[in-house]
This record gives structure tokens, C-alpha cells and sequence, in this order.
């Protein structure tokens, strides 16, 4: 690990010696990172081997995180490690509902080009479909459903 990450990891509270450690929130480093848009950290933790599937105490695993921060790079660095797309958190939420929701129609599309379910409902029973807050997100959710 380069040294540039370890002072990240002592800086920010996580143990060099324990990459599965959660902090604040039950955030882990790679959920912090990616949030961040840290991908130098990001690509480290990855070949490192962290547990891509670590919740956070809302459920929300690192794909959640890598949208909410917004860079491309983390969100397809997690997606080729081979991170859960459909993790539902306490809610029900999917990381595609979230950025459906919130009018992030880039990484929609990032999401929906991963393969991302639009088929899951939250506990609510809205799909990503029911949440789109923009006519685009719409129309690609719509045309992704077959």
C-alpha cells in the first residue's frame, strides 16, 4: 500500500491493518473513499481486497457512497471488482433509485449501462421508474425496461 494511502487510512481514523474497519456511521475506508471521489484510494483498497459488500448503518454498501460522491471512475472501479449494483438499503433503496430520485441522470445511465435491476420496488413499492425526478431519467428507465 502506497504511503500516500496509508496516511489517508491514519488520517481519516481506519487501520492499514484491518481495510474492513468501520467508523463513523459504520462507514468503512472504501465507502469513505469513493464518497470522497478518492480514486487512487479507491483503486488501492479494491487490490487490496476489502469486502465490497460492508453496510453502512443506513444499509447502504459503497456503490450507494460512489454515486452520492459522483465520480464516474469510483462507481466503474466497484463494478468491475465485482460490487453488489441492486444492494437495497434499510429502506429498500438501490443505489439506481437514489440517483433516479435525485436527478443524477449521468450516473443513471452509468448504473443502467452496469446492468442495475430496474425491477426491485423499495418498502414503499416504488421502482426507479416511480422516482425519476427528471423527464430524461424517465424516459431511460423507461427504455430499459423490457
Amino acid at each position: 500500500m502506497s504511503e500516500q494511502t496509508l496516511l489517508w487510512l491514519s488520517a481519516n481514523g481506519y487501520d492499514a491493518n484491518d481495510l474492513n474497519f468501520v467508523g463513523k456511521y459504520g462507514n468503512s475506508a472504501l465507502m469513505k473513499a469513493v464518497r470522497e471521489a478518492n480514486i487512487s484510494v479507491t483503486k488501492e483498497l479494491i487490490e487490496a481486497g476489502v469486502d465490497l459488500e460492508l453496510k453502512n448503518i443506513d444499509g447502504n454498501t459503497a456503490i450507494w457512497n460512489a454515486c452520492f460522491g459522483g465520480d464516474f471512475t469510483c462507481v466503474e472501479l466497484l463494478v468491475k471488482a465485482g460490487i453488489q449494483l441492486d444492494n437495497q438499503n434499510d429502506n429498500g433503496v438501490t443505489a439506481l433509485m437514489y440517483c433516479a430520485s435525485s436527478g443524477k441522470e449521468e450516473m443513471t445511465k452509468l448504473l443502467l449501462a452496469s446492468h442495475a435491476d430496474t425491477t426491485i420496488a423499495n418498502l414503499d413499492g416504488f421502482k426507479a421508474i416511480d422516482l425519476a425526478s427528471t423527464p430524461t431519467i424517465y424516459k431511460m428507465l423507461k427504455a430499459s425496461i423490457h
